[in-house]
């Protein structure tokens, strides 16, 4: 059974990220402790509200530091909605921008989308070889609750280096729904609340743990 990490920084949906990744067979420890953080096998950045709220509370408990850690390491990582937009370069709310882990270029901006927040199931499109989503059908629905997202991919890839994959979906227009960056994963939308599907794919992180 493999060990993982929530990290308790103040910011996310701890208890049914907990429990739905229990029932996809990890054993799982929610804290804050750095050391924990570190050793475990993987780790599990949650985030909800506000992108310059999330990053607030990520500095005060060395999050960033223990994600370049990890990362450096080869360690996976699994950021969750907002923690996934916070590894981002910045985010953009209300005409203030707020800087983020910078694991990724791109800024997290408001979609341009008739009927905001962009809650509920949605379709995903992800590339043939994602391991995040093998196994799963094409027009899989996943949850969604979030006004912002990354809008543009715009990572540049050395030649010989394996390019990310990146999964989009579409609410007014289109935007990042997930990456997949040798050990550092992410999803804008929720695999905790995504009922079989969420479970499939945390299923899938888990394995390649």
């Amino acid at each position: 059974m493999v060990r993982v990490v929530i990290l308790d920084y103040g910011s996310g949906n701890l208890r049914s990220a907990e429990r739905a990744l229990q029932r996809a067979g990890a054993d799982v420890e929610v804290t804050a402790d750095r050391h924990a953080a570190l050793e475990a096998d993987g780790l599990v950045v949650p985030g909800v509200g506000a992108f310059s709220a999330c990053m607030d509370g990520l500095l005060a408990a060395g999050g960033d530091k223990i994600i370049d850690r990890r990362l450096a390491g080869d360690r996976p990582v699994l950021g969750i909605c907002v923690g996934m937009q916070v590894l981002f370069d910045a985010g953009v709310e209300h005409d203030v921008r707020a800087e983020g882990c910078g694991q990724w270029p791109g800024r997290v901006e408001r979609l341009d989308a008739e009927v905001l927040p962009h809650m509920g199931w949605n379709e995903v499109s992800a590339p043939p070889d994602s391991a995040l989503f093998a196994g799963m059908d094409p027009g899989t629905r996943f949850y969604f609750v979030h006004s912002f997202a990354v809008r543009e991919w715009t990572m540049p890839v050395p030649e010989r280096i394996t390019p990310p994959r990146i999964t989009w979906a579409e609410h007014g227009e289109p935007f990042v729904a997930a990456v997949e960056n040798g050990a550092l994963s992410a999803t804008q939308f929720h695999p905790e609340k995504s009922g079989a599907a969420g479970s499939r794919l945390l299923r899938n992180w888990l394995e390649s743990l």
